[in-house]
């Protein structure tokens, strides 16, 4: 059995990878995947530190809300948001060849 068969949704017949490529452009799906890259190492890094949402909320003088929604995908942060809530768990945002 191939790989790809063998990551078929039975509901659908398919692969999600081979959906995805017939819903979104390469750059769509690029751009979620960087998203999703960066919310999970948000979260990594917090959770690796020790810290609660609320505890990053005392550093950072982000609302604990907010930074729940950042986690969560729900909105979209400025670049100086997310230095504010990385520079306490001791990480940066970095431009780095793909």
């Amino acid at each position: 059995m191939k790989n790809s068969e063998s990551k078929k949704n039975p509901a659908i017949g398919r692969s999600w990878e081979d959906v995805q490529k017939e819903l979104f452009t390469p750059e769509e799906i690029a751009a979620s995947d960087f998203r999703v890259d960066l919310i999970c190492a948000l979260i990594e890094a917090r959770k690796e530190k020790g810290i609660t949402q609320k505890e990053l909320e005392e550093l950072t003088g982000i609302n604990q809300s907010a930074i729940a929604r950042v986690e969560s995908g729900d909105s979209n942060p400025k670049i100086s948001t997310l230095t504010k809530l990385l520079a306490p768990l001791g990480k940066r945002l970095a431009v780095v060849p793909i």
